[in-house]
């Protein structure tokens, strides 16, 4: 049976759904061919199809040497729904916002949006730098289990 087979191909609205305004993924980074993935908080802004990430670095921090070396990441979120699993796969560029180029758009889609904070730093959250990341998506995919017929 083939992924198509097996599989329901999510549109913009699921997906925009799936997405929410926020939520915990998977962000995917990569420096030549070593791959680097770590859980992250997101939110997301359907109106601009952007995601925002929150990133947390603590001292000597692995994340900071893959974000430098990454031209374009990835971030996986995934849902187990009334219909089965769900996931998106957004691709694009990946860059940092920097406090000082912070304008009243970025601020407008950040007050809309929901940006969990969790840590997983053995630091406390006040030691750690935190940075804000836009995520400019090239490609939106989502998926969803087929549902199934009955016939086994």
């Amino acid at each position: 049976m083939s992924a198509d087979e097996s599989a329901v191909v999510l549109d913009r609205e699921a997906i925009d759904e799936l997405l929410g305004t926020g939520g915990v993924g998977v962000l995917a980074l990569a420096s030549d061919d070593d791959p680097y993935a770590i859980p992250v908080s997101y939110g997301y802004d359907a109106n601009a199809g952007e995601v925002y990430l929150r990133l947390g670095f603590g001292t000597d921090s692995e994340k900071r040497e893959y974000l430098a070396s990454s031209d374009r990441a990835a971030l996986v979120v995934t849902a187990e729904g009334s219909s089965g699993w769900e996931s998106v796969v957004v691709r694009g560029p990946l860059a940092e916002i920097p406090e000082a180029s912070i304008d009243g758009t970025v601020v407008e889609a950040i007050r809309s949006i929901d940006i969990p904070f969790f840590t997983i730093y053995e630091e406390p959250p006040r030691e750690l730098e935190y940075t804000l990341y836009r995520l400019r998506p090239e490609e939106i995919t989502g998926r969803r289990e087929k549902p199934a017929t009955g016939i086994e």
